[in-house]
Order: C-alpha cells, then sequence, then structure tokens
C-alpha cells in the first residue's frame, strides 16, 4: 500500500457526479453515469471493467480530449483547487502533458508519422518551456534513457520502432514535463505478455522514484492487481466497487467483482478452473432498471431489479455499490 494512502493525503485530482453522453440521432447514451473518485498523490489507481463499460471515455473525459459526439453534461474535475471542466482552451494547453499527461493505448496513434521522435519530444518540451536547443535535446535524449531506450533513438521515426518501443516513447512524452498525474489508457493491450511485464514494472519503478500518481485503465484484472495501490472497478457507466488493491482481490465486495475475479486464471496454475461472467453487458442506451448487474447475478433478489443501489461499503477508502455486498463468500 502507498503512503499516500496510509498518510490520508488530500486528494489531488478529485471527480464530483461527472456524466458524459454520447449524442446520436436515436437520442443520448450516457457513458458515464454520475461518477465520483479521488486520486491521491503517488498512487496507481487501477480502473478495471469490460470493454464498454466507460473506462476509456472517463480517462479522455479527464483530459477533455472526448471526440464528438461525446459531451461532458455534469459534474466536475477538480485538481489544485480549480475544475478542469471550466478552464478555457489556453489553460486546458498549459495543463496537458506539464499537470496531467497520458499514455495511449496504440503509440501509433499519438506518434506522429512523418518527424523523428526525438522532433516531437523536443517540441513538446519547447512548447511549454524556455529551453534552448541543445538543453531540449538533452532532456529528450535523458528521456529516452529513462525509459529503457538508447539516446541514439531521437532520429527514429515510429514506423522504424517495435511496439514496446513506440510505448516507451509513449511514456517518455508522458514523463517529459514531469506533470502530477500519468493516465495510462491501456497502455500494453497490443504487446505481448513479456514486453507488457517490463514496461508495467518500469512504470512502477518510475512512479516510486518521481512521485507521480497513476490512473491504470485495463480491462486486464490480473495485470491492475499487480501494479496498482487502489483499484475502481466500473460496470455499464457506473462504478462498482473502490478499495484496496489487498482488499478487492482478498475480500471483494460486489458480485461482479468477484465474477471478474473468477475469470482469470491463477498465476501459479493452482487455483480453481475459471468461470465466465454468465450474460451480457447491457446495452448503456436501454440499461435494466435497479441495480444494472442484476440479470447476470446469482444473487439477485425482487430489491435489486427495482431500486438503485446505493453505497453499503462498511470502512473508510471501501466504496460497493450493491444492495447485498459480499454475497455467501464472506
Amino acid at each position: 500500500m502507498s503512503d499516500c494512502l496510509k498518510s490520508k493525503s488530500e486528494p489531488i485530482l478529485s471527480i464530483r457526479d461527472l456524466c458524459v453522453d454520447y449524442i446520436t440521432e436515436d437520442g443520448s447514451v450516457r457513458a458515464i453515469d454520475h461518477v465520483s473518485l479521488d486520486v491521491f498523490p503517488g498512487e496507481i489507481l487501477g480502473i478495471a471493467g469490460e470493454s464498454g463499460s466507460g473506462k476509456t471515455t472517463l480517462a479522455k473525459a479527464l483530459m477533455r480530449i472526448l471526440p464528438p459526439p461525446a459531451v461532458i453534461t455534469k459534474g466536475q474535475v477538480l485538481f489544485a483547487g480549480r475544475d478542469i471542466l471550466d478552464l478555457s482552451e489556453d489553460e486546458l494547453q498549459a495543463l496537458r502533458w506539464s499537470k496531467i499527461s497520458m499514455v495511449f493505448q496504440s503509440a501509433m496513434d499519438a506518434l506522429n508519422p512523418v518527424i523523428s521522435i526525438g522532433e516531437q519530444i523536443i517540441d513538446t518540451l519547447e512548447a511549454h518551456v524556455d529551453y534552448t536547443k541543445d538543453q531540449a535535446e538533452e532532456r529528450a535524449r535523458y528521456l529516452l534513457e529513462m525509459v529503457g531506450l538508447p539516446g541514439d533513438r531521437l532520429t527514429s521515426f515510429a514506423h522504424q520502432l517495435s511496439g514496446g518501443m513506440r510505448q516507451r516513447v509513449g511514456i517518455a512524452l508522458a514523463l517529459a514535463l514531469e506533470p502530477s498525474i500519468i493516465i495510462l489508457d491501456e497502455p500494453t493491450t497490443a504487446l505481448d505478455v513479456l514486453v507488457e511485464s517490463d514496461i508495467l514494472a518500469e512504470i512502477r519503478e518510475l512512479q516510486k522514484e518521481l512521485g507521480f500518481a497513476v490512473i491504470f485503465v485495463t480491462h486486464d484484472l490480473s495485470r491492475m492487481l499487480q501494479v496498482s495501490d487502489r483499484v475502481a472497478i466500473f460496470y455499464s457507466a457506473q462504478l462498482a466497487e473502490v478499495g484496496p488493491v489487498d482488499e478487492l482481490r482478498d475480500s471483494p465486495g460486489h458480485p461482479y467483482t468477484r465474477g471478474l475475479l473468477r475469470a482469470f486464471p491463477s498465476v501459479h496454475g493452482d487455483g480453481p478452473v475459471p468461470e465466465s461472467i454468465p450474460g451480457n453487458p447491457p446495452s448503456l442506451a436501454s440499461p435494466p432498471s435497479g441495480c444494472r448487474f442484476n440479470p447476470r447475478c446469482a444473487k439477485a433478489t425482487a430489491l435489486c431489479r427495482t431500486d438503485k443501489p446505493a453505497d453499503s461499503g462498511d470502512r473508510p477508502g471501501r466504496t460497493i455499490i450493491c444492495h447485498h455486498p459480499y454475497g455467501d463468500d464472506r
């Protein structure tokens, strides 16, 4: 557990009652539904859930880079006492990369294919800091070496690098201005297992060394449990559960969290046979009434089908949005 949680420090980022809608010809579809969540200094907060649960939409909303037709319709995102949602474009430009940065799922989507990676890093540095050309180049070389790449790769183009190398460049760009928070949006999805493990270990070491907070978005619960301090579980655009990683792993309160844990094989190969969660996530255009997980939940009661659950977390730092937390497994 990170020291920040032990010391009960104030959150560095507070998300309050956030809603994001996709405006379609058939009406609005809510992709983030009244989400409230804190990020603390120096922690790694893992955000997990099935595809379509709202993880990446949340990450892009925090940076205000949601593409149309997505619109933030309600809520606050508070950083350093200011609401990011109220900032002007110029204020946003000053905030991005210098205070909050992001590593995208595919580095090829973030890297410019027609200029070298060195030029991209140097351009980012010169846009925010009064560097000379030589100072910016020296800093760019240092950043590449910090993420495990040789400095002479500054002259390479994105297509000349492997997938793992491109993701390391993305991390170097995210670290360039020493931000307080880095958002990792499934940064290792397209990589093989060994490269993925190396990059996540490197991020963890850099985080310990430099002290930035991390929001780690992933559908891979097993990876998230390895690197995170706290975990937030998303289901159907809403939070299902939030808590310290050890507690969610050893004593999950929400039936959806328990289902996710059962769906992953044991790392050591000696655990129970993985079980899939029956059914499919609901359509966000017409979600079920009551608890959204109730059609797939073996513990669902009549109350679950009619009434929205409130937070039933039973101790500080735990959020469990469920009428019957822990079920029979406690």
